[in-house]
């Protein structure tokens, strides 16, 4: 789930990384939570149509009643905040081309601005309470209650990042909070990758979950 989305050209006096949002006409209370936290968070909201550079934002109790009335696939890429899910909700948010999934419980300023960045860059993003909910489904158990592996193959470090990862975290957030480079990170997280033999960030984050070491 990758995309390439083109900022539009920037106004005098604007930040040109403030990021933008088309937010959805479903939702209900929740579409207004939603709202008031991207603003909170210094995002503008904007009812201009798809292909004005803006990440698209679906807000509702579920993914269904958040993607109901959204128009034909396109336009920018497209984040999804919820409040419950389950494996079918998250299989219909892929269909539709959601490219960055966060809970609603989880939706403080801080991460929607985090998330919503990751959107436009076309990176896939998956909650961490969503990613718990959806293993735990499909292994067809309580993923809280799996026991970790014995002999951990990650440091404390490691371990640490990992969890930021889960949390939906970028690496410039992570090295703020660990006060390090992000040059330190990158390299963190090719090593942790490294040790437990997995392809990109998401499959890292669901091989903690799966194996208890988040």
């Amino acid at each position: 789930m990758t995309g390439l989305v083109l900022e539009a050209a920037p106004d005098a006096g604007r930040d040109d990384d403030a990021p933008r949002v088309h937010l959805g006409p479903a939702g209900g209370a929740a579409r207004e939570t939603v709202a008031a936290s991207l603003r909170r968070a210094g995002i503008e909201l904007t009812t201009a149509g798809s292909g004005d550079g803006a990440v698209r934002v679906a807000a509702g109790r579920t993914p269904g009643a958040a993607l109901d009335g959204w128009p034909e696939p396109g336009g920018g890429p497209l984040l999804l905040i919820a409040d419950t899910f389950t494996a079918a909700g998250v299989r219909l948010a892929v269909r539709a081309g959601v490219v960055a999934i966060l809970q609603s419980a989880e939706a403080t300023p801080e991460r929607l601005l985090t998330a919503v960045r990751a959107a436009r860059c076309g990176e896939g993003r998956m909650s961490y309470g969503v990613l718990v909910r959806l293993l735990g489904e499909a292994g067809g158990g309580d993923a809280e209650h799996r026991r970790p592996a014995p002999d951990s193959p990650l440091t404390a470090r490691q371990k640490t990042v990992l969890a930021l990862v889960a949390e939906g975290h970028g690496n410039a957030a992570i090295a703020r909070e660990l006060s390090c480079s992000q040059h330190t990170v990158k390299n963190v997280m090719y090593d942790l990758m490294t040790r437990l033999q997995v392809r990109n960030r998401a499959h890292a984050v669901a091989h903690g979950v799966r194996t208890g070491l988040i």
